[in-house]
């Protein structure tokens, strides 16, 4: 799976949060979901409806209720639930992904100089198919992190308006994740 080509067709990616945002994605365009909320109990269900619908699920690891992103947390999601990656803002996730092959974006929250500079050593040491830079209302800090590092950049967060997706998309992000369902088929 080349996640930069996916990501180049799907500029919006729906991130799953319940059931209706669920609901939502199942009947949306794009080949590829983010579910950033969910509980032990619900994301088998979650995973199974959208593998029927041939989505390509990225799960956030770190925001399943009920599990822990531990190593044993990781290798069940990913042994029981199998979706296609993970989402994670820890890098003891993405070492523990990388050493099994599993395909990770690791998300990172800019707040400061020094968030943004923590990234960037991240970014470039880190084995990820993609990092997703948040919030998403920064085009100077897409652009600057894309034309640092050589892999794909996602943003999210506070993405709400059409216009935010054009000024990520303009700024060097290849995609951008939203729960905003009325910008799922723009």
């Amino acid at each position: 799976m080349k996640i930069k080509s996916i990501l180049e067709r799907n500029p919006i990616i729906p991130a799953i949060k319940d059931n209706i945002t669920l609901e939502k994605a199942l009947n949306s365009n794009s080949e590829i979901v983010f579910i950033i909320l969910a509980n032990i109990v619900n994301i088998k269900e979650y995973c199974d409806k959208l593998r029927d619908k041939n989505k390509i699920i990225y799960v956030h690891i770190d925001m399943i209720d009920g599990l822990n992103s531990t190593n044993n947390g990781i290798d069940y999601i990913m042994n029981t639930i199998k979706p296609d990656g993970i989402l994670t803002t820890k890098s003891n996730v993405v070492a523990h992904a990388y050493k099994n092959s599993i395909s990770v974006i690791q998300r990172f929250f800019i707040l400061d100089t020094l968030s943004y500079e923590k990234a960037l050593l991240n970014i470039k040491e880190n084995k990820i198919v993609a990092a997703e830079i948040m919030p998403g209302l920064m085009p100077k800090v897409i652009k600057k992190l894309s034309q640092k590092t050589h892999i794909p950049i996602i943003t999210g967060g506070l993405i709400k308006e059409k216009e935010d997706v054009i000024n990520a998309i303009k700024a060097g992000a290849l995609s951008v994740s939203t729960t905003e369902t009325s910008l799922w088929e723009e």
